[in-house]
C-alpha cells in the first residue's frame, strides 16, 4: 500500500518527512495540503486529517500520525533506516532531532515565514532581528558539531541529519549562509549527493512561483 503525505512545498517540517520518505525507497505519494489558502485551519481538515491543525501528516492504510520527528520515526520503523547502529547513536539522533526541533528549526521556520511570507509592511523586524540572533548561536553549535565529522551522528546519514537540514535547502532568505559555515555547507552537499535526494520544491508539491 502506498504511504500517503499530506504536505506543501514551502514546508520545512513536510520536507523533513517526505526526504525521509524518498531517501528510505518506501512506497510514497504527496498529497497537497494547501495551507496559504486556509486549509488546515478548516473544521473538516482538522476533524479528518489533523485534529492539530498542522502539516506534515503521514496516512499508511489504517496508521496516522503527525509531527516530523514521529514521521521519521515510523519511518525508520518500516524501513530500518536513519534510526542510529547502536543504542547510543539511537538516543543520539533523538536528542538531535529534539534540539532541532525546538532551538532550530522551529525558529528557522519562523523566520522565514516572517521574512518571506508575510507583506512587507507586516514584517515585525525587532521580531526578526531577535530570531537572527537566535539562529546565529544554533548555527554555531551544528557548524561546530560538524567539525571532523560527516554526519550529525555516526556514519551514515540518520533522522539527525534529515531533521536539522530541513529549512537549509530553500532559496528564500532568512539569515543563513552557507558560506559562512563552512562545515555545514560541506555537510549539506553530502547529503544532496545521496541517491534519491531532491530539493523541496521538487520533492513536494506547491511553492512561492504558483501564487506569484
Amino acid at each position: 500500500m502506498t504511504i500517503q503525505l499530506y504536505c506543501f512545498g514551502e514546508s520545512g517540517n513536510a520536507y523533513k518527512a517526505a526526504l525521509a520518505l524518498e531517501l528510505s525507497g518506501l512506497d510514497w505519494e504527496p498529497v497537497f495540503v494547501d495551507f496559504f489558502g486556509g486549509e488546515t485551519r478548516t473544521p473538516q481538515y482538522r476533524s479528518t486529517i489533523n485534529e492539530m491543525g498542522e502539516a506534515p501528516v503521514l496516512v499508511d492504510g489504517d496508521f496516522r500520525t503527525s509531527q516530523s520527528g514521529a514521521i521519521q520515526a515510523y519511518v525508520t520503523e518500516k524501513s530500518g533506516k536513519f534510526g542510529g547502529k547502536t543504542r547510543e547513536e539511537t538516543y543520539e539522533v533523538l536528542r538531535w532531532v529534539l534540539w532541532d526541533n525546538h532551538k532550530f528549526s522551529s525558529v528557522c521556520g519562523l523566520t522565514r515565514f516572517l521574512m518571506n511570507f508575510l507583506p512587507e509592511d507586516k514584517r515585525p523586524q525587532e521580531v526578526i532581528t531577535f530570531n537572527q540572533g537566535r539562529l546565529k548561536a544554533a548555527f554555531a553549535t551544528l557548524d561546530a558539531h560538524l567539525d571532523g565529522r560527516d554526519w550529525i551522528v555516526g556514519d551514515d546519514v540518520t533522522n539527525a541529519d534529515l531533521s536539522c537540514c530541513g529549512y537549509l535547502y530553500y532559496p528564500e532568505p532568512f539569515s543563513f549562509d552557507r558560506a559562512d559555515w563552512p562545515h555545514i555547507d560541506g555537510w549539506l552537499t553530502r547529503l544532496s549527493q545521496q541517491p534519491g535526494w531532491k530539493a523541496p520544491y521538487d520533492l513536494m508539491p506547491g511553492s512561492p512561483a504558483d501564487r506569484a
